[in-house]
């Protein structure tokens, strides 16, 4: 019985950790990109830049909620946008994982809840950024 236990929370364990890595890799190569994302459509970039200045995040919360709504409708509804890949999957997923972190976090560790919405913001980019190059919004050399 302890055994089974054992293997369970070190499988869980390990579970986690693929996946946090997974998100971060997936984040830090988009990161490296030109931005494709036109400035004045999304929010999520002057999020990031009000994260280190405001101290009301909440607004920002919503903020980056607007820009989820916006862009897992195009992911739904926009053909050819390859809505059902893997990344955006564990994107996808990990948008909400860091969402209930915030809603966790935000009276208690409010720099927690600084890192919870940045990576969302991060993520909106990643997936807006993919968006656009499989629209053919690409720069041409």
């Amino acid at each position: 019985m302890l055994a089974s236990v054992l293997i369970l929370t070190v499988s869980v364990a390990l579970l986690i950790y693929w996946f946090r890595y997974c998100c971060l890799g997936l984040l830090r190569n988009l990161e490296d990109q030109p931005s494709l994302v036109p400035e004045n459509r999304f929010s999520f970039q002057d999020v990031r830049n009000r994260l280190q200045t405001d101290s009301d995040l909440d607004p920002l919360d919503r903020a980056l909620d607007r820009d989820y709504r916006i862009v897992s409708y195009l992911l739904r509804h926009a053909a050819g946008l390859g809505a059902h890949s893997l990344e955006h999957r564990i994107l996808l997923l990990d948008y909400k994982l860091m969402q209930a972190w915030y809603w966790l976090t935000r009276a208690a560790a409010p720099a927690q809840a600084r890192k919870a919405l940045s990576e969302r913001a991060a993520i909106l980019g990643c997936l807006a950024q993919k968006m656009g190059e499989q629209a053919g919004l690409g720069f041409q050399a």
